[in-house]
This record gives C-alpha cells, sequence and structure tokens, in this order.
C-alpha cells in the first residue's frame, strides 16, 4: 500500500456490445470497490483504501490495431488518484474487466472492456522475473510501468495529450505531445465521439450494480475529427442540426408559436422530417429584460413536451399506406431523436432527463444567470452551488452538456479589452478561451468532475458582445478549440478549449439586424425576417467547423448545411 495518493493514467477500450455503456460502468466501479471485490476479497485491503477518477480524455472511434478483422475500438484515458500499490491496482482493474462481461479471448482481440494501467507517477516497474524482459511476449498477469507499448499507439498518446500533453516520460524523457508528434503517421480513421444516453430508461432495463448510480444504455453517438490540426479537403464532416422549440410565450422570435404540446409536436415532427437530429427544448427565455420564471413553471413547460414526443403513437389516421407509412416513420424518428434541455437550473435539468431528454444545454456553463462580474462572496457561493448541482446530475446521468460563454444579461458586460494581449487571437476569441475555459476545467477537473467526451462548447454568438465582436467568433470560432497558447494575466498557457466540439447558434439574433439596417438601403427586421442572413451565418458555422448549428428554421438551414459541406466541410 502507497502511504499517500498517487495520480495514475490508466486506458480503456471497448468493442463489443455497448462500449459507451461498459467504459462508464468501468469509470463508476473505478471507484467503487465494495462493488467489485467480494466482502473475502476485501479483507486484504487495507480500510483506508481509496480511487477517484479526477480526469478524463476525450473519447475516440479506433480501427483495431495488430489483430485487425474486428470491430472498431472506442478508446479512453483516465487519471485517478489512489493509494493502492501498482500491483494491487492491477488486481483490482481485472476485477471491474470481469464485471462489466470481459471474457477470455486472444490476444489484442475483442473485449467488453480492457483496462491497462499506462503510467504510475514516474515510476518504472516490471514484474516480470530478470531473465524474462527481453520481449513482450509474456505480459500476462504481469505489470510494466510506463506501459511499454504507449509510444507506439496512437489511440493511447492521443488521450493521454488531452490531459497531459506536458508529461515526461520516465523512459523516453519526452513529453507525451511530443512522443504524439513522432508517431510515423496520424491514424486519419480515428475520431471523437459524443455519446447520447437513452432516457427514460427502457422499462425491462435490469440494472445489477445497487451501490452504483445506473448507467443508461446508449441511445445514439456523434463522431467529430480527433485532430487538433486543419482540416483537409476530401474528408467530409458531419454538422448536426440542432432546432430551437422554444416553449415559452416570451422568446425573442417565435414566443407563443410553439408553446403547446400540438404546436411544439408540430414543430417536432416537421424539424426532424428536415433533417434535424436534436432537439432544444426551452422554458425560459435569455432575451434581455426577460420576465423571471420559477424552477416549477419552467419545468412545467418543458417536460411535459418531453413525454409527449418520446411518447408519440404511430400513425391510425384514414390515409394512403405510403402516408401512413411516411407519419409512422416520423413518429419513431421523434421519439428516438436526442433531445437537449436548454436551462441552467439543476432541478429542471433532472426532471428533463427522467422524462427523456438526453443532453443539457446550459447558456451560462454551470454557474447561473446573475454570477458575472462576481462583485460579493454571495455572487460567488451561488455560482459555485450552481455548478455542484449541474456538475452532479450530468454526471449521475451521464449526459452530454453544451457549455455557452455568457455574461450574465445577454444585453450587457461587453467590454473585452483587458484580453488585448497582443496573442494570435482577437480580444473576445481570447476573453472566451479563458472565461469558458476556465469554467470548463473546473467542471470535468476533479472527483465528481463531467467527463470531457460529454462537453461541446458554445461561445456564446449574440451574448454580450458587440456587432464586430460577434463576427469575429463567427470568423475565427475554429480557433476558439485550437491548440495554441492562450494569454491571460500576462501569462499564456494551454487553450483550455483545445479539442472540444463547437456549437454555434446565431439563428434570428439581433446582431443580424443590426448588420441589415445599417447603410443606405438598410431595413429594420423582425426576427422572423432574418433567415437569409441567418444562412449566411450558419455557412460560416459549417466552413469553421462546427459539430453543431442550433437554428430555428430547418428546412433551408438543412439545405445551407448541404451546400456548405461540399464547399468546406
Amino acid at each position: 500500500m502507497c502511504e499517500s495518493g498517487q495520480v495514475v493514467a490508466i486506458a480503456l477500450g471497448s468493442n463489443i456490445g455497448d462500449s459507451f455503456h461498459n467504459i462508464e460502468l468501468a469509470l463508476r466501479l473505478l471507484e467503487t470497490p465494495n462493488q467489485v471485490f467480494t466482502p473475502k476479497e476485501r479483507e486484504d485491503m487495507s480500510d483506508d483504501s481509496f480511487v477517484a477518477v479526477i480526469d478524463t480524455s476525450f473519447l475516440y472511434e479506433t480501427a483495431p490495431m495488430y489483430v485487425t478483422d474486428q470491430p472498431s475500438f472506442i478508446n479512453c484515458a483516465c487519471l485517478i488518484e489512489t493509494n493502492l500499490s501498482p500491483v494491487e491496482l492491477l488486481k483490482f482493474l481485472k476485477h471491474i474487466e470481469l464485471a462489466v462481461g470481459r471474457v477470455p479471448s486472444i490476444r489484442n482481440g475483442p473485449r467488453a472492456v480492457d483496462l491497462d494501467v499506462i503510467l504510475y507517477g514516474n515510476t518504472i516497474l516490471d514484474t516480470r522475473p530478470l531473465q524474462e524482459r527481453d520481449n513482450l511476449d509474456n505480459l500476462i498477469n504481469q505489470l510494466v510501468i510506463p506501459h511499454p507499448r504507449m509510444h507506439e499507439r496512437e489511440f493511447v498518446l492521443r488521450p493521454l495529450n488531452d490531459m497531459i500533453p506536458d508529461y515526461i516520460h520516465p523512459v523516453h524523457k519526452k513529453s507525451i505531445s511530443k512522443l504524439l508528434r513522432e508517431l510515423p503517421e496520424e491514424d486519419a480513421s480515428m475520431k471523437k465521439v459524443v455519446p447520447f444516453p437513452t432516457y427514460p430508461l427502457p422499462p425491462n432495463y435490469v440494472w445489477s450494480f445497487p451501490g452504483v448510480p445506473v448507467v443508461p444504455p446508449t441511445l445514439t453517438h456523434w463522431t467529430h475529427t480527433s485532430s487538433l490540426t486543419p482540416h483537409q479537403p476530401g474528408k467530409k464532416r458531419k454538422t448536426h442540426l440542432m432546432a430551437t422549440l422554444n416553449a415559452t410565450p416570451d422568446s425573442f422570435s417565435d414566443g407563443l408559436v410553439h408553446n403547446t404540446i400540438d404546436t411544439a409536436l408540430e414543430y417536432a415532427s416537421k424539424a426532424v422530417q428536415d433533417g434535424a437530429t436534436i432537439i432544444d427544448i426551452g422554458g425560459y427565455s435569455t432575451k434581455p429584460g426577460a420576465a423571471f420564471v420559477s424552477p416549477e413553471e419552467e419545468e412545467q413547460r418543458v417536460v411535459p413536451v418531453i413525454k409527449a414526443m418520446r411518447n408519440m403513437a404511430p400513425s391510425d389516421e384514414d390515409s394512403t399506406a405510403s402516408a401512413t407509412e411516411v407519419v409512422s416513420d416520423t413518429n419513431s424518428r421523434v421519439r428516438a431523436v436526442p433531445i437537449s434541455v436548454d436551462t441552467f437550473r439543476w432541478e429542471v435539468a433532472k426532471a428533463a432527463i427522467l422524462a427523456g431528454a438526453n443532453c443539457i444545454n446550459d447558456v451560462y456553463a454551470f454557474t447561473g444567470r446573475d454570477t458575472y462580474p462576481v462583485v460579493d462572496d454571495d455572487q460567488k457561493g451561488r455560482a459555485e452551488a450552481s455548478m455542484t448541482e449541474m456538475k452532479r446530475v450530468a454526471r449521475e446521468y451521464a449526459v452530454p452538456v453544451i457549455l455557452m460563454h455568457s455574461r450574465g444579461d445577454a444585453g450587457m458586460n461587453k467590454d473585452y479589452e483587458m484580453y488585448k494581449s497582443g496573442g494570435a487571437s482577437g480580444v473576445v476569441v481570447n476573453g472566451i478561451q479563458v472565461e469558458l475555459g476556465t469554467k470548463v476545467e473546473k467542471i470535468i477537473k476533479g472527483k465528481g468532475g463531467v467527463r470531457r467526451w460529454m462537453i461541446i462548447v458554445d461561445p456564446g454568438v449574440g451574448f454580450s458582445k458587440t456587432l464586430e465582436g460577434n463576427l469575429e467568433v463567427l470568423r475565427d470560432a475554429s480557433s476558439i478549440v485550437s491548440d495554441i497558447r492562450v494569454h491571460n494575466d500576462g501569462s499564456t498557457t494551454h487553450n483550455h478549449l483545445r479539442g472540444y466540439p463547437l456549437l454555434i447558434g446565431a439563428s434570428r439574433k439581433s446582431f443580424l439586424g443590426t448588420i441589415l439596417s445599417q447603410g443606405d438601403s438598410g431595413r429594420v427586421t423582425e426576427p422572423m425576417e432574418r433567415g437569409w442572413a441567418t444562412s449566411a451565418a450558419v455557412a460560416c458555422a459549417v466552413q469553421q467547423g462546427s459539430l453543431v448549428v442550433r437554428v430555428h428554421d430547418t428546412k433551408e438551414m438543412a439545405d445551407v448545411i448541404s451546400v456548405a459541406t461540399e464547399l468546406w466541410g
């Protein structure tokens, strides 16, 4: 037993069954040894033994290596803090593999889950007899640290690079980022993955770990580019279309249009027919000066709509067979489409997920609406309490979260001069990298952190930004998540937003109206008159590599995405 905690890097992989479920279950079992060891086995462990997951990488879809005639793998890595010795930890990991469902297989063959100790602090260890260390063919039930093949495996180095790019390998004496760059070539097939869980849970779903929060089955998953290098022409990216369903009477664009069950279902049906792959449902307007809505009222606005979508029945209308088939197929697609709940309140998020939502979209990135600028301890306390509860809900229910950059009221706090550092980014982009990046680090790091692969970042077009600031964000959105140094308070750090997928939401916003009103031929427009203007912003978002665009007019914007993808995707 180690006297104090060590930081350990563990690689995880799965390519049998529901791989996303298997990996999440393995991570939860890491922190609950009572669910893995029998009481007799626990007697051999110290009463003060502990394991805590403190960071995770992105999740990757990876072609199999060594044995190639098998399904693709889902790979990731995590950092844990533990006082288990290396050998005790290895024993623990093997128990977890069995608990998740791993069965004997060929070396490097298919498995429900595989957990390998990659790094154990700066420890160098080989448990094999000295005379048996001349090759790597005898590692069964043995432990070599650092992992002897990690330097040749992109599916190990890239996840480690997400978390500890500057860590110096104890044997090779090179940083993780340098080892990654020295690989002979980049695996072009390797993609990042965002999984969406199924809610509500299927009625016949069986859970066999009563001391562990339920891990839901997977509904679907999205892939996006894994590389931090610029996009290569000819390699098509998919831009997902998020339909905006405002169940509110006072939304800036479409209040009182879709705030009944019938009109909401009509919009959802049309959206999926148009190609929407996620529907965002909100019950609290974020426009400047919007009326206060209690958590109870917000919940009453969104939960019935979510339940109605999840319970849409096949059509029994008297019509031709082909028409019926189309309607029935639409209803099935509405029942299965991912739903995000647009809320900053954990109570509403939890209720929405249990009703059938699969994602949280928080315009305040877990810190609440009244916490910028932070001027007193009360505000700081509210922000910390909000983050604690939102993290708990997101982690417990294993849902993706969209975290937006904002500064309280959308129409205020537009000064970014404090970020005028002379760096590679503009002042607003630099401000987003620092402010949203700081929040994201708090959300993913430490015990109870949200998995890195569950984060989508939104730079907050239209929120606390001038016209030129919004245009800067659109023009340079890709740099927000690029691998560059970020300037903050006279120093530079890694960009905390590097590698995250982007969501851009510019649909119908007031800055577009400002542009349209300029000049001698300018005209004043209502939000619903800004469709053509929105299409230009959507095309730009595709060109900048956004994973998702949030829109109101789904049919028109689906066309824009199709053409823009051919041009730049």
